[in-house]
């Protein structure tokens, strides 16, 4: 297919041929243009940023020096890790390395010049066709009033009615659980006092696996309820490599079963936080069945752990279908599900989890390739700051 050649592109290839009074006219034409997107762009109040792989800022609009105290003077040379501490480890770069080429979304506390919530995207684009220059557009939200109004606010509202119908299901589920209770407790009574027999024995061991299901659907219910409901952390000093290897003992079979690898690093120190076990439990579980149910059979998970100064680290990796461009923005939502039996509340509940630990959650998706979804928590000496869910 031929590319279809811009107005500019048009006059540039005649540029030579033009005399002094037309050239004099396309630089007039060409700054009244560039004034009006200039004027577009810095009415915006999103903050609106263009870096290079490495992170020099090549172009940024009002509200993006705005939040992260940008002299117009300093772009085409200031770098944004310098600007933003704290982000480059964010997004697990080392030291040098370039931004990657995916899509990312990230929940940042910013500092100076004052104190605020940004949600920050990073998309990748190219100016032309084999253009090897990778810049990326980075977009700032200020969410301040987000996490920290006291106001009930759509998110809110929606939280509340899925504990409602949490409290229903309980209910509809409850009863007939109880039921079933009720009755295997009495053919256990019937069948003891049957003579022993190989049946016998048999039909034993069926009612105790049944006993054993309903126990654990019991179990389900109530953990989903303790999920959702917002609760205090019971605090305590956790080595969250730890309670990792609890869950992945739990996921074990299913993991086998989908012959899914796990790959488990600690790049530095021990990852010791202040935090709830259980709910720590929670957070694991959700990431890890959200990458197993991506994966096809054969995929391979990595979970590195890692710290800086003052946060902790954990990255989960999977190889599996990666999330499209259109849906990052969604995936904390109530409900909002891409798979035909989610129930669109596993990173919802992540995220709440995270943010009453004083932590943020990070995702990397490129699709086709997999995703990476970043915890980040204050280490277990770092005074916790809490953040509204």
């Amino acid at each position: 297919m031929v590319k279809k050649e811009s107005y500019l592109d048009r006059v540039l290839g005649r540029i030579e041929t033009l005399d002094a009074t037309n050239l004099a006219n396309l630089a007039q034409k060409l700054a009244r243009e560039r004034s009006y997107l200039e004027t577009i762009f810095n009415t915006a109040l999103e903050g609106i940023l263009v870096v290079d792989e490495d992170g020099e800022v090549r172009y940024a609009n009002e509200s993006g020096r705005r939040m992260i105290g940008l002299k117009e003077s300093d772009m085409g040379s200031a770098i944004l890790w310098r600007l933003i501490p704290g982000l480059r480890d964010s997004l697990g770069l080392e030291e040098g390395e370039p931004l990657r080429d995916s899509i990312s979304s990230r929940e940042l506390e910013l500092t100076y010049p004052e104190q605020r919530y940004v949600r920050m995207y990073f998309l990748p684009f190219k100016e032309s066709e084999g253009d090897e220059d990778k810049q990326f557009v980075v977009m700032l939200s200020d969410i301040t009033s987000e996490k920290i109004s006291k106001e009930e606010t759509i998110e809110s509202e929606k939280i509340a009615s899925i504990l409602l119908l949490a409290a229903g299901v309980a209910h509809e589920l409850g009863n007939p659980l109880n039921s079933l209770t009720i009755h295997l407790q009495l053919m256990e009574r019937t069948l003891s006092k049957l003579e022993a027999s190989p049946s016998s024995e048999k039909l034993s061991n069926s009612l105790q696996v049944c006993r054993g299901e309903v126990d654990r659907l019991d179990g389900i219910i109530k953990n989903f309820l303790e999920a959702i409901r917002p609760q205090e952390p019971d605090f305590q000093i956790l080595d969250l490599s730890l309670v990792l290897e609890e869950v992945l003992e739990v996921v074990g079979s299913e993991l086998n079963d989908r012959g899914i690898t796990v790959e488990v690093e600690v790049v530095s120190e021990a990852p010791i936080v202040r935090a709830d076990r259980n709910q720590m439990k929670q957070v694991f579980f959700n990431l890890i069945k959200n990458a197993m149910e991506a994966m096809r059979p054969g995929g391979a998970l990595k979970i590195v752990s890692r710290a800086d100064e003052e946060k902790i680290y954990l990255r989960f990796g999977d190889s599996g279908s990666g999330i499209r461009q259109s849906e990052l923005s969604r995936v904390f939502q109530p409900y909002h599900t891409t798979k035909k039996t989610g129930s669109g509340l596993g990173l919802m509940i992540v995220q709440r989890i995270m943010r009453g630990h004083g932590g943020l959650v990070g995702i990397d998706s490129q699709e086709g390739v997999g995703t990476v979804v970043t915890l980040e928590l204050p280490k277990r000496n770092r005074k916790i700051r809490m953040l509204e869910g």
